[in-house]
């Protein structure tokens, strides 16, 4: 659970130095931001998803 914990913290982290310190992201940025989050999303639902299938 920490990495999905993780995956959040890293674009919370972008989202702080665009709105606090005037930071401009690249396409880098949002595209590494993206795949973070995908994978917490993975990991919080992952469970979720497996136990519909074995129901």
């Amino acid at each position: 659970m920490l990495a999905a914990y993780g995956g959040v913290f890293v674009a919370g982290s972008l989202a702080w130095g665009i709105v606090m310190d005037g930071f401009t992201p690249t396409l880098w940025d949002y595209l590494g931001s993206g795949v973070a989050l995908l994978g917490a999303a993975i990991i919080i639902f992952a469970p979720v998803l497996q136990a519909a299938v074995t129901d």
